[in-house]
C-alpha cells in the first residue's frame, strides 16, 4: 500500500480549492453579465443620438410592417432636439425624416399648384424651420408619442404650402411696396404687427438683411416671390434663403428679448 506524504495531500487540497474558486468566480461573472442589458435594450435616455435615430427608424419600419413597435426612441430623439436644443439631434431629425416629408408633399392635394412657386426641398426646409420655431423650448408643447410629433410636423408642412399659395395669390393682385410707402398692400393695419417689425428691424443692422426681413415678415413674401418682384435687388433665390437663414438665427438668439420688448410695449 502506497502512502502519500501530508505535504503532498496539502498541495492537492490547495489546488482543488483554487479550482473550485475559479469556477465560482467564472459562474458569478457569467451571471452578472447575463443581467446586463443588451445594446438594443439600453434606455433611450442613455443612448447616443445616432443610436436613438437608428432605433427610431427601425421601430417605424416595424410599425409599417404591422409588427410590434416602440416609439419611445423617437420621442426621446425629438425631446433632445427641441427641449435640449441639441444641434446634432436636430440635424439628424432633418436628415432622417426628410424622405417622409417629401412623401407628404408628393401626396398633398395642392402639390401641383405649390410646385409652380417653389421646390420640394425648399418646402421641406421651410416646414422644418416652422416646426422648430413653434416647438423648440416651448414648455407648453410636450410630445408623449411619436405619432403626435409627426402630426405636428405634417401640419407645419401643410401650413407652409398653404401660406405660400395665399401669399402668391395676394402678390398677383397688388404691386409690391417699398418700406414706408403709404398704402402697403401686404401689411396688416395692426399696431402689434407694426411694433413687431420695429423690434425685428432693431436687431438687424445690415441693410440688405433688413430689406429681406421686411419682404419676408412685413409683406409675407417667399424667397422666390422676392426674386420675382425684386429682380434688380435679388437675382437668385439661394441668396435670399442664405440671408433668411442668417436672420432667423439672429432672431432665435434674441427670442427672449423680442418677447420682453413686446410685453413692455403692450402693457
Amino acid at each position: 500500500m502506497e502512502l502519500q506524504s501530508p505535504k503532498l495531500n496539502s498541495v492537492n487540497g490547495l489546488e482543488s480549492v483554487r479550482s473550485d474558486l475559479s469556477h465560482d468566480v467564472h459562474d458569478c461573472v457569467q451571471r452578472e453579465c447575463a443581467l446586463l442589458p443588451e445594446p438594443s435594450e439600453l434606455l433611450p435616455q442613455v443612448m447616443s443620438v445616432t443610436e436613438l435615430a437608428d432605433r427610431c427608424m427601425s421601430e417605424l419600419n416595424n410599425y409599417r410592417n404591422g409588427e410590434p413597435s416602440d416609439d419611445q426612441y423617437g420621442v426621446e430623439l425629438f425631446r433632445r432636439a427641441l427641449m435640449q436644443r441639441d444641434a446634432l439631434a436636430w440635424e439628424i431629425v432633418q436628415q432622417r425624416f426628410n424622405e417622409m416629408m417629401l412623401h407628404w408633399i408628393r401626396s398633398h392635394p395642392m402639390r401641383k399648384a405649390a410646385s409652380r412657386f417653389d421646390s420640394e426641398e425648399n418646402y421641406v426646409a421651410q416646414a422644418f424651420t416652422r416646426f422648430w420655431q413653434a416647438t423648440a423650448g416651448n414648455q407648453e408643447i410636450k410630445f408623449r408619442t411619436l405619432a403626435a410629433v409627426l402630426r405636428y410636423l405634417r401640419a407645419s408642412l401643410n401650413g407652409t404650402i398653404l401660406d405660400t399659395l395665399r401669399a402668391y395669390s395676394r402678390a398677383q393682385e397688388m404691386p409690391l411696396p417699398e418700406p414706408g410707402e403709404p398704402g402697403e398692400p401686404f401689411a396688416e393695419d395692426r399696431d402689434d404687427s407694426r411694433e413687431l417689425w420695429e423690434v425685428i428691424r432693431s436687431l438687424i443692422p445690415d441693410e440688405r438683411q433688413q430689406r429681406v426681413a421686411y419682404l419676408l415678415f412685413h409683406c409675407h413674401l417667399k424667397p422666390r416671390e422676392i426674386v420675382h418682384f425684386c429682380p434688380q435687388e435679388f437675382s437668385e433665390a439661394q441668396e435670399v434663403y442664405r440671408l433668411r437663414r442668417s436672420i432667423f438665427e439672429r432672431l432665435l438668439r434674441n427670442a427672449d428679448y423680442i418677447r420682453w420688448r413686446l410685453n413692455q410695449q403692450f402693457q
